[in-house]
């Protein structure tokens, strides 16, 4: 598959503030992670380093989820041209998706000692429901994925109380879950949405050459649409934020969104900087070009194997390493990417040179 080098790059730049987000989970005894009205106390302050801290990682998951979907767009319409049979692409595609599910239900859910439902879920579920889905035209797609974003608040809240009982079906598909024995951070059905909107991305970038000026152009202009979208919604303070209001007209209250479930002002405050940041780096890479074996490369076309192995380090790291402040998270992060990166460029070459073996799955 030829790759785009903005993706890759896109993608490793997420899977390094992951990286940080995970390492202030085990070694940042201040860490904030008060993103969703369920845990969230009104009136309670942020340590501004903290906060900022954790929000710049918000940028992983809705990224990482969007570009998802551009990548199996872009993969699906080679595999076409191959002359490989919507059959055998479908049922690829829906058993990478249950391969991706299974981790999170059977492999992390044993790690946590409950049933712990997180972006993998997510994002394999979308990935099988994708199977039937992106059979609709372009338009179609896209009109779903946009109804399921700006209505998908009204019809949580029909079932959905912040802190009364969430029905399984309703912690499946929509509202997050937390409790002793079973956690559902990542309801599938908002993530599908910002699958769908990558699909349609990837779709239509399949039809143009990725140096064409109406790319960088087309993300700018979305990039536009989304930011301004996002003031409007935290500036009304009422619909669209998943009820963590902003409470007052400082930026920290303006930034402080709701991620579970994700409201209409992370979705487009995320998706709008992450195309703008794809915008430069499509730009960029007509100045510089692309290092084949650089670091953010590397990682961005190994992200499922990072993701996996990042886990390993920063637990065999908690042998070394002690709680302390968030510099503390830091270090922890720059050593697990120093580790990872031979490791991801040893699993990149095996992969590339056994390209239909099991490792296509990983």
């Amino acid at each position: 598959m030829n790759r785009i080098a903005a993706i890759d790059w896109m993608r490793g730049i997420v899977m390094v503030l992951m990286a940080l987000d995970h390492a202030s989970i085990f070694f940042n005894e201040g860490r904030v992670a008060g993103d969703t009205v369920v845990s969230h106390i009104v009136g309670s302050s942020f340590v501004t380093e903290q906060f900022f801290a954790r929000w710049i990682t918000h940028l992983s998951a809705p990224t990482f989820v969007f570009l998802t979907g551009t990548a199996m767009a872009l993969s699906i319409l080679q595999r076409r041209e191959k002359g490989m049979s919507d059959r055998n692409i479908d049922l690829d595609l829906f058993i990478r998706g249950a391969f991706i599910a299974l981790l999170d239900i059977v492999v992390f859910s044993l790690a946590a000692g409950k049933l712990y439902l997180q972006v993998l879920y997510a994002i394999g579920v979308s990935m099988m429901l994708m199977t039937l889905l992106h059979h609709l035209s372009r338009r179609t797609l896209l009109l779903c994925a946009l109804l399921l974003i700006f209505g998908g608040e009204a019809f949580t809240l029909l079932f959905w109380q912040p802190h009364g009982e969430v029905p399984l079906l309703l912690s499946l598909t929509f509202a997050p879950w937390f409790s002793e024995s079973f956690t559902a951070l990542y309801p599938a059905i908002p993530w599908l949405s910002i699958m769908m909107l990558g699909w349609v991305f990837g779709e239509w970038l399949g039809d143009r050459s990725e140096a064409s000026l109406s790319v960088t152009r087309i993300l700018l202009l979305c990039s536009l649409v989304l930011l301004t979208c996002f003031l409007l919604v935290r500036g009304f303070n009422d619909y669209g934020n998943m009820l963590l209001l902003r409470e007052n007209n400082s930026l920290i209250q303006w930034l402080h969104v709701s991620k579970y479930p994700p409201s209409i002002s992370y979705i487009t405050l995320e998706l709008g900087l992450m195309m703008l940041i794809l915008a430069f780096l499509i730009w960029l890479k007509t100045k510089i070009g692309v290092r084949q074996n650089g670091p953010l490369l590397v990682f961005g076309q190994t992200a499922l194997f990072f993701y996996l192995m990042h886990f390993v380090i920063l637990e065999l790291l908690t042998l070394l390493l002690a709680r302390g402040e968030l510099a503390q998270a830091f270090l922890a992060a720059a050593i697990t990417l120093i580790v990872l990166y031979p490791l991801c460029y040893f699993y990149r070459v095996v992969k590339w040179r056994f390209p239909n073996s099991l490792l296509r799955f990983v």
